[in-house]
């Protein structure tokens, strides 16, 4: 079933690691993406980002390279199991496969939905669509949550 991405609405979430210099969401990463995500209004539990990738990103010729568009989908699959589970969580698995090109240069669209929660996994699904509206590459990802204390110890946080 397609999505139509014009009809809904869409509202900004705030970055509660805005400090921490992530490569895929510091603000302050000169050398990262700053991706800003948007919660996605509807039925799905559904997070939204869009980016245009400069030549910093590329793998050979113009393509966006394929590491990075896998970190794009772990990055907007944690963001999403955290927002709709209310609580930080890692990543256990993510399955990626890529269908077409992405170019630098191009403006480009990462959704993902929860698909399904059992006790502290969270399954999720993701996309990312090209200008012209094409799926490019998609994914499903499980993300174990956890208690906060852990999260921070595990990743090696200050709290």
């Amino acid at each position: 079933m397609a999505i139509d991405h014009n009809s809904s609405a869409e509202t900004p979430l705030e970055n509660p690691f805005s400090g921490a210099g992530c490569f895929f969401c510091g603000q302050q990463n000169p050398a990262g993406t700053r991706l800003r995500f948007s919660r996605v209004e509807g039925e799905r539990r559904q997070l939204v980002a869009r980016w245009t990738p400069d030549q910093r990103y590329r793998g050979l010729g113009r393509v966006l390279h394929g590491g990075i568009q896998s970190g794009l989908f772990d990055e907007i699959m944690g963001w999403t199991a955290h927002h709709f589970s209310q609580g930080p969580g890692v990543t256990a698995e993510i399955h990626v496969k890529y269908l077409g090109p992405l170019y630098i240069g191009d403006p480009l669209e990462l959704r993902c939905w929860v698909t399904e929660s059992h006790r502290r996994k969270v399954h999720l699904a993701a996309t990312i669509t090209d200008h012209h509206g094409r799926v490019c590459a998609e994914a499903h990802g499980v993300y174990v949550m956890m208690n906060p204390e852990r999260f921070h110890q595990l990743v090696g946080t200050n709290r």
